[in-house]
């Protein structure tokens, strides 16, 4: 397999035995669907394209959405030569020979675009590797990506690229795709002469997850299926024994992990059960290791709800340990009770910024010795230089609250934990009250 690929600016004869998707991909901007945030008529990409601004360009999107399409548009539009490179497989070295041929291209007048799929892949010293090629204008560089540019490529070449975010298409686009694939002879199934019912391409359209490319490959199954059975017509039953199972976009090791695990913690937060089931699902049903999900729900329990109801946290350990009994699916069930307890939960966060409060004053703060009348005194010695004198024994007490200082000097009197009027705190918040009259009576 080449590293690399050239495609010719000119269309080339279709060949059937190549995927639908690839078939169908779309060859200028009016057949280009979705995206009118920066296609439209006076919108960014489409008056950088029309311009023939030869700046460089990161496609940022979920698979599906048109990345490397818009690239060979752009290419076949300023006539420009076509290089395709794969991320998973080249390597530096290959990365300098082309950028020394475009070199040698670009003094007979020849425009290099050079299209990097899935851009994030490369480490930092590929990507340094085609920086001063593009300083120069040696090369057009177009990378895709669906990871986030920020996080995943190198500051000095994102600073010379303009970062375009594409967005899944919506149902209706898909549909769009769809019905166009059906009816188009030369490039399409036009000539199986099959037909789909509108509810079948909904259905195909809702189960592809805004990726044009799922849709595709589901469409063309189906109409092998329809075939198969001795009928022209894609229906709704036919459809469903296409889909395998619905294809979820997610990635348990980039940004869409953690826009997941970020809206399901929000919705317990923000006491919503149904949003909150919702990303669960979303997440486990798309793959996610069910413990790592455990451990978020335990620090939802403590830093969201806290001693408001100190139950959650024994109800997420419980949880967690159900699902590493009995696996998934059944586990699920665990994860989903423990989410909806803390999504209905009474909220208090005052736990976890009393410990950052003690946090920062520990990082910023002269670390003041232990008060001797804290100390212990095993030793003569150490009871001759006054370890525990003064100390106070509660228990002696009838309230059980003694009179004396538990912090160190420089800190003396501090605050930290300020419970609310939630749930359990509200008592504790009483309790506290109560200590400190207790304390105010004896002075």
């Amino acid at each position: 397999m080449a590293l690399f690929s050239s495609t010719p600016n000119l269309p080339e004869p279709v060949d059937k035995s190549r995927p639908l998707a690839d078939r169908m991909r779309p060859r200028t901007l009016d057949e280009f669907v979705g995206q009118e945030h920066i296609l439209a008529p006076g919108k960014p990409l489409r008056v950088q394209i029309e311009r023939d601004d030869a700046g460089s360009i990161i496609f940022w999107g979920p698979p599906g959405v048109g990345k490397t399409t818009l690239a060979h548009i752009i290419a076949r539009m300023t006539r420009a030569d076509f290089i395709e490179f794969s991320a998973v497989l080249a390597g530096i070295k290959e990365i300098k020979q082309v950028m020394a041929d475009a070199e040698k291209a670009r003094q007979y007048g020849t425009r290099t675009i050079v299209f990097v799929d899935e851009i994030h892949r490369f480490n930092k010293a590929q990507q340094d590797a085609f920086l001063p090629h593009v300083e120069k204008g040696n090369i057009r560089l177009i990378g895709a990506t669906t990871e986030n540019p920020s996080f995943e490529i190198i500051s000095a070449l994102l600073s010379r690229s303009r970062v375009y975010v594409l967005n899944p298409l919506s149902e209706e686009q898909i549909v769009e795709l769809l019905q166009r694939a059906l009816t188009d002879e030369e490039r399409g199934l036009g000539d199986q002469h099959v037909t789909a019912d509108v509810g079948a391409l909904q259905k195909i359209a809702a189960y592809s997850s805004g990726d044009a490319r799922s849709g595709y490959n589901v469409l063309e199954i189906a109409t092998t299926l329809a075939k198969d059975a001795g009928d022209n017509r894609i229906t709704g039953t036919i459809v469903e024994s296409a889909l395998q199972k619905r294809i979820l976009r997610y990635d348990k090791a980039g940004e869409e992990h953690y826009n997941l695990i970020s809206a399901l913690h929000k919705s317990v937060r923000n006491s919503d059960p149904d949003a909150a089931l919702y990303w669960l699902a979303r997440m486990l049903e798309a793959g996610e290791d069910p413990l790592y999900i455990a451990r978020r729900v335990v620090r939802m329990a403590v830093e969201d709800v806290g001693l408001a109801d100190p139950n959650a946290l024994s109800l997420s350990m419980a949880a967690k340990e159900a699902v590493d009994f009995i696996g998934l699916p059944e586990g699920n069930l665990a994860l989903a009770e423990a989410v909806v307890y803390m999504s209905l939960a009474p909220k208090s966060n005052a736990l976890y910024t009393a410990y950052g409060s003690v946090k920062d004053d520990v990082e910023h703060t002269v670390a003041d010795p232990v008060p001797l009348h804290l100390r212990n005194a095993p030793t003569k010695l150490m009871k001759e230089v006054g370890y525990g004198k003064g100390y106070e024994y509660a228990h002696d007490y009838e309230e059980k609250v003694a009179n004396m200082e538990c912090l160190p000097e420089n800190l003396r009197g501090r605050r930290y934990y300020h419970p609310t009027d939630q749930g359990v705190e509200k008592r504790i918040q009483e309790r506290m009250e109560q200590i400190r009259k207790i304390r105010s009576g004896r002075s």
